[in-house]
Formats: C-alpha cells, structure tokens, sequence
C-alpha cells in the first residue's frame, strides 16, 4: 500500500540552516549537512531542502552545498532555490539530487516545466508554490522572491498549468502557516489536491503529530512536510532535531484504514525521536 511521506524541510541561508516565521526572521540552527546525518539515523522518507536567497539575491545554487548535501544523504532529496535553467536542474540531478523544485522561473517562463521534464524526467520536476492569503476576501495568490513578490495569480489555476506543462509533483507552501506551528491550511491543501492528479506535498504549520495526521487524515496518501516540528522542540523552541519513529509513522498512516481513533493513541504532541544539531 502506498503511504503519506513525512519529510523534513530544511531552509538554507547563507549556507547555514534557518527557520523562518511567515518567511521572516530566520533563526539560525545548525549545519545542514549535521542535520541530513542526523536524519539519516532516523530513517527519514524524504527531504526538502529550500535555499531561500538563491533566487531573491539572483545566486546561482550553491552547488558545492548540494554535493556535499546529496553525498552525505540516504534519503530521496528534492533542492529548492535559484533553479531558472534546464542546465542548472541537469547539473543538480547529476550531483546525486533526486527532485529539484522549480518555483519563481515557471511562473513567467512555465514552459521550463516541460523542457526540464524532457531532460530529467517527470518524476525529478517538483514545482514549488508560496501561498498566501490576500485582499479583504481572503483569495489564494501565489508569492515569490521569499514571499516578497506578488504574481496575482490563482494557485489553483497555476497547478492546473503546472500539471499540463508536465510536473511530476507540486509543493503547496503556506507562507501565513509558516513557523506558526498552529496546524496546516487544511482548506488550501483540500483545493489543490482536488485540483490535479499528480502527487502533491502540503507544508507549513504543523506543530505537532495531531497536525500531520490531521492532514494525512483529509486528504490520505500525500506528501506531508514540516520545518520547526522537526528541528525545535518545547514552548522556548530548543533547537533540536526530531522525526516519529516508526511506530509513530504507522499510528499516523494507519489513519487511512482505521479512521480517527488512531489519534488518540497518539496524543497531541508525540513522542519523537530527538537529538540536538551539533
């Protein structure tokens, strides 16, 4: 049977690991490559790495990070962050990347999708979508340059395109859920997943396992991903990694055959696996 992957998604800058608040004020905590071997241990099902500056700063990937990264990784590992060319998502792919994310680029230029698609290969093309809510009605608008540019468009729409140009998945990312650690936009994952038929990965918010299986619960076998619940631990956010354990994750996807009695066996905040970033 197919299952939800939980993945970790960690945020690059200025080659150190960050988490942000609503694509604000990045904290500092900890060596990347530190946290993929500690995750590693944890026999984590996939990870996201985003570089956040890469496309605001106009840099080129970091290339030497994502080697490095890739090398040190057991997991499948999608990189996010300043990827405007098909060269580019090749040379990624080459260094030992499973998925690269395409975001910003494909939003003037969406036929980069498919000329990448035609290179890698469907499966290695994850568009990558900021979602935040805008104008008194509460509309979806898709943001860029770390949630700096508005695009005006409709994410809803914008996956619909993203599907026909020939992505192999998308990432919703809730820019107003970012760092809250207050649950997931349960009504932006529903529209997008109802939207398409590709596999889709929804992050930001979660704070807690309840959080994961409540996603996991509305919209079933899907990619679920998180930041601060995996890195920071207690009401004073204590740096410090952590993942459920396998027992966890099989409470968590037994949702979809037992239905919502598994949560309480659960609790609200878990049981996970910790070990501090060195």
């Amino acid at each position: 049977m197919l299952r939800p992957r939980i993945i970790p998604c960690l945020l690059v800058k200025n080659g150190g690991l960050v988490k942000t608040v609503q694509f604000d004020k990045p904290k500092y905590v900890g060596d990347p490559v530190n946290a993929v071997r500690i995750f590693n241990e944890k026999e984590v099902d996939e990870l996201i790495v985003a570089d956040i500056d890469a496309t605001a700063l106009n840099k080129e990937p970091n290339y030497s990070l994502i080697k490095n990264l890739a090398a040190e990784c057991r997991m499948p590992l999608c990189y996010s962050g300043g990827v405007k060319r098909v060269d580019q998502v090749e040379k990624i792919i080459s260094l030992g990347v499973e998925k690269v994310g395409l975001s910003s680029a494909v939003i003037s230029k969406p036929e980069l999708i498919a000329k990448a698609a035609e290179v890698v290969g469907n499966q290695s093309v994850v568009v990558v979508m900021d979602v935040k809510k805008s104008g008194r009605g509460g509309t979806y608008e898709m943001w860029t340059h770390n949630g700096s540019s508005k695009t005006g468009l409709c994410p809803i729409e914008f996956s619909r395109k993203a599907q026909d140009y020939g992505a192999g998945e998308i990432v919703v990312n809730s820019i107003d859920q970012d760092g809250m650690m207050k649950g997931y936009d349960l009504e932006l994952a529903r529209s997008i997943h109802e939207a398409v038929h590709l596999p889709i990965t929804v992050l930001g918010g979660a704070g807690s396992l309840k959080d994961i299986g409540e996603l996991i619960r509305e919209l079933g076998t899907i990619g679920v991903a998180a930041g601060s619940i995996f890195v920071f631990k207690g009401i004073y956010r204590a740096v410090l990694i952590n993942y459920p354990s396998r027992q966890e994750k099989d409470s968590l996807t037994a949702k979809l055959e037992d239905g919502p009695v598994i949560a309480n066996r659960i609790g609200t905040q878990g049981r996970m696996d910790r070990t501090a970033i060195l």
